[in-house]
């Protein structure tokens, strides 16, 4: 495996870490986009240093804003919570995600001021950390779009083809928010059936003006599957904090603070009438 370059974006002076992966099934993931939007002011206005943060929903599928524009989304939803998952809306863009219990998500926030960042070097600071996490298994990770998975994008992370993970980025108020899922064990297959069930359900066949993805779940798989180990949310966890250590001269533990929950609320408001606005209709 390549040594990381010194201009990894890894690579910072302190790392604040907020860690909000075993808040348990109570934890809404409305909250975690608000979180990270009022992160992206802190950090874009140089009141916060890079932040990392985890988090982990239970029995939850992410939409993207395009979803939102399927023909018969009503009945998809509602397939859906007949699984026994609750459905949000994202602030951002990409298709439908994922998660539960043995997702970990990950959100890296830097200011946009430094160095430039483009978009791709966004994506490479993720791919980096997660190379650097998983370095003693030894597995090749390619950043490719895996066609066939849900939420496909140029910077699927995979092995051997099968993707385990999926990287989406926000910027918001001076700031960079580079989010991944990771499914760490656990069937991606399962996962994956149920996203293509939920398309069915969603088009019945319908043509649209954007195409939805056609999702193969033998496309899709875990981390504890793909490399034979038995991996959990909280190994992973571990690694992540090591990495961050490794990479800087001070981590920060870190809740919000006083300032910036009262713009979290704000940014609350907005993802509950966002998500208010889409699905007022089906009550």
């Amino acid at each position: 495996m390549n040594l990381l370059q010194q201009s990894s974006l890894i690579n910072q002076p302190k790392w604040r870490m907020m860690d909000q992966s075993s808040l348990g099934p109570q934890f809404d993931a409305k909250h975690s986009f608000a979180i990270d939007d009022t992160l992206c002011a802190s950090v874009g206005k140089n009141e916060s240093p890079a932040t990392a943060r985890t988090w982990v929903h239970h029995q939850t599928i992410v939409l993207g804003i395009q979803d939102t524009k399927l023909p018969f989304l009503e009945d998809g939803v509602q397939f859906l919570n007949d699984q026994g998952y609750q459905v949000i809306v994202r602030n951002s863009g990409g298709l439908a995600v994922v998660l539960d219990k043995d997702v970990l998500n990950i959100s890296l926030i830097f200011p946009e001021s430094e160095k430039g960042i483009d978009i791709d070097r966004g994506y490479d600071a993720m791919l980096d950390l997660i190379k650097h996490m998983l370095k003693d298994y030894g597995a090749n990770i390619e950043a490719r779009e895996i066609v066939g998975s849900y939420c496909p994008g140029s910077y699927d992370l995979s092995i051997n083809g099968k993707k385990f993970a999926g990287i989406s980025q926000r910027r918001l108020r001076g700031g960079v928010a580079v989010q991944i899922y990771l499914c760490v064990t656990g069937s991606g297959e399962k996962r994956a059936d149920l996203i293509r069930q939920f398309y069915e359900i969603s088009l019945k066949k319908e043509q649209t003006k954007f195409v939805f993805p056609t999702i193969k779940p033998e496309t899709m798989s875990s981390l504890s599957d793909l490399l034979g180990v038995d991996l959990t949310v909280e190994k992973l966890l571990y690694q992540l904090l090591v990495t961050l250590k490794e990479h800087s001269q001070e981590l920060i533990p870190s809740s919000l603070t006083v300032e910036e929950q009262l713009l979290f609320q704000k940014n609350m408001e907005r993802m509950h009438d966002r998500n208010e606005k889409v699905f007022s209709k089906r009550s």
